[in-house]
């Protein structure tokens, strides 16, 4: 039987414990081929997530009219930082080699971060599941007719609700309001004021609870399991929404090829994710895998005081672990990412093909802010820049150097592509965002 205090107490954790920054190396980590083996999941599914977006995009073009230059398809840019690549090696007096990017689903349209992709998705995988159930459509219909009053009548009936920190309230509110589901969001005390305002200025009902983003998805939870007529978006345990963000692989793949941009053995790209509960990072994680294999190596970034997946990876208790186990308070200024407890589904998936994890003091997200605003002119929120730390420290971290040599990699580390996922910012209001500008912890 697995002692969890033992673990709890074990070498990989202590530092974790005490709040310092490290970098987790996955010891569970295999070749591609032998995980797809282990993992049990088709790509398949990616396929099919990919295709209910491009049947939808006729009708997202007319909900959000900022979507008609796209086609209704909702997509980041891919930019080189060459500006900010100096910055950092400045500031952090380190050297990165290769190239930089930033996949920027900080400016997704519609809800201004990366849960745009598997919030909205899942929103509109249960409006086509309703209208095809009820002979309200069928699959050869263009979506496009769902913007009709009568349609927007009939989702009325029907209610959605999700536990969240602020972005994915954010993107499954929008979204099944313009739909004209009714959508209740419960918030944990970390979510914005902003956020809140936001989503009620849109027609969503927003719950709000002293504890934490755990207790907010408890809550939300058991409100919706009593309505026969509500749908629970279940961040801690959904395939829907992991399934959209996986599809953001295959966008990424395009953007990279369009750019002449290569990715193979002596290519390798790394990929640096902020991460909360674990489901978008997972989701596109398994998404890059699939496509790129063992030449691709993705790395989570958690805060200190928030390691939640670290905590269930590392002691491979998953969900049965929080971050006050560990005596951490889960208090942060990333409110994206303060979870205090991981996806049980997403950490078993990731348990095979994640590089490791690394986690960052908070004075760290305002500076790296501040720094891409200066050099690129890009503003993106305190929790994005949680992706930085993985540029900053790959190559200069005794583990980094561990995992670089263990793989075989320092003679193609001047061949990297860097990417750091900007996962949110661009809705955030300009006084917020002066505030966060202004903000300097240490």
């Amino acid at each position: 039987m697995i002692d969890k205090n033992e673990l709890i107490h074990s070498k990989d954790l202590k530092a974790v414990s005490q709040l310092k920054e490290v970098l987790w190396l996955n010891p569970k980590l295999v070749p591609y081929g032998e995980a797809e083996k282990k993992i049990h999941m088709d790509t398949a599914a990616i396929d099919d997530a990919e295709r209910r977006l491009e049947k939808f995009a006729p009708l997202i073009e007319i909900l959000f009219p900022e979507t008609k230059s796209a086609r209704g398809i909702i997509e980041s840019p891919l930019k080189e930082i060459k500006s900010m690549k100096n910055q950092l090696e400045e500031a952090y007096d380190s050297e990165i080699s290769g190239q930089l990017f930033l996949k920027m689903d900080s400016h997704l349209a519609i809800a201004g971060s990366i849960k745009a992709r598997g919030g909205i998705y899942e929103v509109l995988k249960y409006a086509e599941k309703l209208a095809l159930e009820n002979n309200m459509i069928t699959e050869e219909d263009d979506y496009a007719i769902l913007a009709q009053q009568k349609y927007r009548d009939f989702f009325h009936q029907f209610k959605i609700q999700v536990g969240s920190t602020g972005n994915l309230g954010l993107s499954i509110g929008i979204t099944s309001a313009a739909l004209g589901f009714n959508v209740i969001v419960h918030m944990s005390a970390d979510a914005k004021q902003w956020k809140k305002d936001l989503l009620r200025s849109k027609g969503a009902q927003v719950v709000e609870y002293d504890s934490d983003f755990s207790k907010a998805v408890e809550e939300g939870r058991k409100l919706s399991d009593m309505d026969p007529m509500s749908y629970f978006v279940d961040d801690e345990n959904s395939m829907n929404l992991f399934l959209g963000y996986a599809v953001a692989a295959r966008r990424l793949e395009k953007q990279l090829n369009d750019m002449n941009v290569t990715v193979d053995e002596e290519h390798p790209m790394f990929v640096y994710l902020p991460c909360g509960v674990g489901g978008s990072p997972g989701g596109i994680t398994y998404g890059l895998k699939s496509i790129y294999g063992d030449n691709v190596h993705c790395f989570f970034v958690e805060p200190t005081h928030a390691p939640a997946m670290l905590a269930g990876m590392a002691t491979g208790l998953h969900d049965d672990i929080s971050v006050q186990d560990l005596g951490i308070d889960g208090k942060t200024h990333a409110d994206g990412l303060a979870v205090g407890r991981p996806s049980k589904l997403v950490g078993k998936i990731m348990d095979y093909v994640l590089g490791g994890i690394f986690t960052v003091d908070d004075y760290k997200l305002y500076n790296n802010m501040r720094y891409l605003y200066a050099s690129e002119n890009i503003y993106i929120e305190p929790s994005a820049c949680a992706a930085f730390e993985g540029v900053i420290k790959m190559e200069a971290s005794g583990e980094g150097k561990e995992y670089i040599a263990k793989h075989d990699l320092e003679q193609r580390m001047k061949n990297a592509v860097h990417v750091a996922w900007a996962t949110g910012g661009s809705l955030v209001p300009d006084e917020i965002r002066k505030q966060f500008l202004e903000t300097h912890l240490k």
